[in-house]
C-alpha cells in the first residue's frame, strides 16, 4: 500500500508541475463573476485580449480602457488576507511575487503608453460586490484618463 505523499514531497515531484498546470490562466471564477457585473451594467467589452500587452482580462477598446482581473495569491495583493508567503521556500516565493509584480507594472506602463486607461481588480474586492459595481460603473463609464485609475502599487517584498 501507497503511502499518500506530504505537500513538501509533492513539492519536488513531476505531479507537482501537473498541478500547477491546471491553475486556470483565464476564465477563472472571479473573472467570470467581474464580467457578469460589467455586464449587468449593460457596458461592452471584449475577452482574452492578447493583442495587447499582459493580455488583459477584459477590454473597450472603443473607449480605450482595460481590466485585469488579479488573484490576490499569485499577484501578491499587499495587505490582503488572501496573500501570504508560503513557509516553505520563501526566498523562491519572494523573488517569484516580485517579479509577477514587476511584470504587471511593466505590462499596465505598456497600456498606458497605448493610450488605455487601466484598472485592476483583486479577488478580495468581490467580497463587497455594490462598492465594486460602482467602481466597475465609474471606470467603465468615464472618459479616457488614462493612468489614473490604477489600484496596482509595486511594492518591495
Amino acid at each position: 500500500m501507497r503511502q499518500k505523499q506530504s505537500r513538501a514531497e509533492l513539492a519536488t515531484l513531476p505531479q507537482r508541475s501537473r498541478l500547477m498546470a491546471n491553475v486556470r490562466k483565464t476564465s477563472t471564477s472571479t473573472e467570470i463573476a467581474i464580467r457578469n457585473l460589467i455586464d449587468d451594467l449593460s457596458i461592452s467589452f471584449r475577452t482574452g485580449a492578447r493583442d495587447l500587452p499582459g493580455s488583459p482580462d477584459i477590454v473597450n477598446d472603443e473607449r480605450r480602457w482595460a481590466i485585469f482581473v488579479n488573484g490576490c495569491f499569485w499577484h501578491a495583493h499587499a495587505g490582503c488576507k488572501y496573500w501570504t508567503i508560503p513557509r516553505s521556500n520563501r526566498a523562491f516565493w519572494r523573488k517569484k511575487f516580485r517579479d509577477n509584480r514587476a511584470r504587471d507594472q511593466r505590462k499596465e506602463n505598456e497600456l498606458k503608453s497605448l493610450g488605455y486607461s487601466v484598472l485592476v481588480v483583486w479577488q478580495c474586492e468581490l467580497k463587497d460586490v455594490e462598492t465594486l459595481k460602482t467602481s466597475l460603473l465609474n471606470f467603465c463609464r468615464s472618459s479616457t484618463d488614462v493612468g489614473s485609475k490604477s489600484s496596482a502599487v509595486l511594492h518591495a517584498l
